[in-house]
């Protein structure tokens, strides 16, 4: 052994003449030990040779050399090249790790024994490997340009694996595109899964597929800030976590989804609820403050984004969700589901930013929630155009027309804008829960499909502010129990039902409604007479064609028009205040309407009212203010010409009698 002696003597002598790295490469591994590090390295027994407490056995070593390179502590680099890979150990924790290599399947473990967190570079191309790393202290991860293909499972059957329940960076490094493509053959859970926390940082590019189930898997909360991720195509979710998902900036697209686009599911701990910074107990919520989301989910019943707790949309944020995937059935649950664009087990708010939703699947809806849903700001738009999912488990229609009271709840999915709440009817007695708040922003909503309303509250619905455009094919805007508008702007018009209908007692107290109803015997607002519930008109500015709920309560008088015309523009004038409006022509009408007092639920019947006895003119031309309701509407506008027509004070709406109440 006398001349292994002299050689490591030797380099000894070289690294403490000249303040450079030894090198000890052990199959494609490389260790790099810095001289100013090294200190007594220990030469046991011929056999084996011990550097910073790394010992190797010399029958192990491939090599020893010295250069100048720079080595980083706490840094491991790995470069796949074909079905090949490279590492490069930083010295100060070499002692820590445990590599093993197959080929391009690269795996580290940790030592339980670290206590410094390590910086793992992944960089380079190849058509079959793997990167796995097992531990528990945290660490980053550096995707540096990789093109990671795993084509035969070894270690396990993602590209990426992180067996590690820590935090774990994930830099995508700024400048970079990254591709990462999992084993059809294995039984991962993701193509990227990271065991703990996985947060997405930098401005890189990172594009993955997932061949098995979801495209990005996080065992505890995800969170994105800057990174442009795209899952082209996953088995499962797009992107799948255990407890919060946070994204604070960045692009994210999904497409190609088998399931969901982003889902947060519950870890099983939810003793502490929400919190606001987003702590590790924070299970099952989603919170997109900045940033840009797009989904085109195809799937069956998928949702776009899909939480077993709440979601909050804010700041600067813009999602767009494309969901064309049919209803189905669910033969674990035994009842129908339907696609969504975002959908809450809790509570959803909205406070800023933009969503855009377009569902075009049987029983598809934008937005829905079994909680509170808070709409507080921001733009929403949503499109729906699917027909009524119907299946009871053996027959299926994805444009059902018959009448949904004669079937069960359980056999349907009726196509809606937005849904918040949830009715019971499962006990002795019917319960209601959840509920819809709007207290600003912009919400646009159009439904055509059979069965489909606009927006729907199972339980109550207040409208305090914001500007409100609903074109329905059924209701407009519903609530199973009381409602209260007193503020905001608010049009509803239905094709096929009413164009505000409320199942409990109906407050307008405030605002600005334009109301549309059908053909008789659909009125433009309805309350539920049949359980004597009430509409209380208090105040506001109202229009609404095909009158209202006989047995109202009208505290501010209310005047029909002797006549009114379709296709036409009208103004009303109270005070020094002038709102121009455009008559739609009403479903099932004849064009041109007329109608003395007291019609209450003919669709021929316009009623106006204000805080002053108002004055209508028809057939004005209108120039300049502020468009509003698909520029159906113009506040502060400059209105000429035009004729009067006589108004009538309007009693129909305050006489006895139940109206339709549906």
């Amino acid at each position: 052994m006398r001349r292994t002696v002299l050689i490591i003597t030797a380099f000894v002598l070289s690294l403490a003449a000249n303040a450079q790295t030894l090198n000890v490469k052990v199959g494609n591994v490389t260790y790099q030990f810095p001289s100013s590090q090294t200190g007594d390295m220990t030469f046991y027994d011929g056999d084996s040779l011990t550097i910073i407490n790394k010992t190797f056995a010399l029958s192990d070593i491939d090599g020893m050399y010295v250069d100048a390179t720079e080595v980083t502590d706490n840094a491991v680099g790995i470069v796949y090249s074909g079905t090949s890979a490279t590492i490069a150990v930083a010295g100060n924790i070499a002692q820590y790790l445990t590599v093993t290599q197959s080929g391009a399947h690269v795996s580290i473990a940790q030592s339980d024994d670290l206590a410094q967190e390590i910086t793992y570079t992944l960089s380079g191309t190849t058509t079959d490997g793997e990167f796995y790393m097992s531990g528990s202290y945290k660490a980053t991860i550096e995707l540096n340009g990789l093109t990671l293909t795993n084509a035969t499972p070894v270690y396990s059957g993602a590209a990426v694996h992180i067996q590690n329940g820590k935090r774990i960076n994930v830099k995508v490094i700024t400048g970079t595109t990254n591709t990462l493509v999992d084993a059809a053959g294995g039984s991962q859970k993701g193509c990227l899964y990271v065991k703990g926390h996985a947060e997405f940082k930098q401005y890189g590019t990172l594009n993955v597929v997932g061949n098995v189930k979801h495209g990005i898997k996080a065992g505890e909360y995800v969170s994105i800030k800057n990174a442009t991720i795209n899952v082209t195509s996953a088995v499962g979710d797009g992107i799948s976590c255990n407890e919060y998902f946070l994204m604070e900036s960045g692009t994210v697209s999904i497409s190609g989804t088998g399931d969901d686009g982003i889902q947060a599911d519950l870890d099983g701990d939810t003793s502490t609820g929400m919190t606001n910074n987003h702590e590790d107990e924070d299970s099952g919520n989603i919170y997109i403050e900045g940033g840009s989301i797009t989904l085109d989910c195809t799937a069956l019943a998928a949702k776009g984004i899909k939480s077993a707790g709440d979601i909050y949309v804010s700041g600067e944020t813009n999602i767009t969700a494309t969901m064309s995937g049919n209803g189905t059935w669910d033969e674990d649950d035994l009842e129908t589901k339907a696609a969504c664009g975002l959908s809450a087990d809790g509570n959803l708010n909205v406070s800023g930013g933009s969503v855009s939703v377009t569902a075009t699947g049987s029983g598809g809806k934008g937005m829905k929630c079994d909680g509170v849903m808070t709409i507080t700001g921001g733009t929403i738009d949503i499109v729906t155009s699917g027909g009524l999912y119907y299946c009871d488990g053996t027959n299926e229609n994805h444009n059902y027309t018959g009448d949904t009271d004669q079937i069960d709840s359980d056999y349907y999915s009726s196509p809606k804008g937005i849904k918040a709440g949830v009715k019971d009817t499962s006990g002795n007695s019917t319960t209601y829960s959840g509920g819809l708040v709007i207290s600003s922003g912009t919400v646009n909503v159009t439904t055509s499909g059979n069965n489909a309303e606009g927006i729907e509250s199972k339980n109550y619905l207040n409208i305090s502010g914001g500007y409100i455009t609903v074109n329905a094919h059924d209701d407009g805007i519903n609530s199973a129990q009381d409602m209260t508008i007193d503020g905001g702007y608010v049009y509803a018009r239905a094709t096929d039902n009413d164009g505000i209908d409320s199942n409990g007692n109906l407050y307008l107290q405030g605002g600005l409604v334009y109301a549309i109803g059908a053909s008789s015997p659909e009125v433009a607002i309805d309350v539920n007479s049949e359980e004597q519930k009430q509409l209380y008109f208090t105040g506001g500015t109202l229009i609404a064609i095909g009158g209202l709920e006989q047995g109202s309560s009208l505290s501010q008088t209310c005047y029909q028009a002797s006549s009114w015309n379709s296709e036409t523009w009208y103004s009303m004038t109270y005070g020094s205040t002038t709102i121009a409006f455009y008559t739609p022509t009403v479903s099932g009408g004849s064009g041109p309407g007329g109608g003395g007092p007291g019609g209450g639920q003919n669709n021929s019947t316009m009623v106006v009212s204000a805080s002053s006895t108002p004055t209508l003119k028809s057939g004005v031309t209108v120039s300049g203010g502020t468009g509003i309701f698909d520029n159906n509407c113009y506040l502060n506008a400059t209105v000429s010409g035009g004729s009067n027509v006589s108004l009538s004070e309007y009693t129909g709406g305050s006489g006895p009698g139940p109206g339709p109440g549906k």
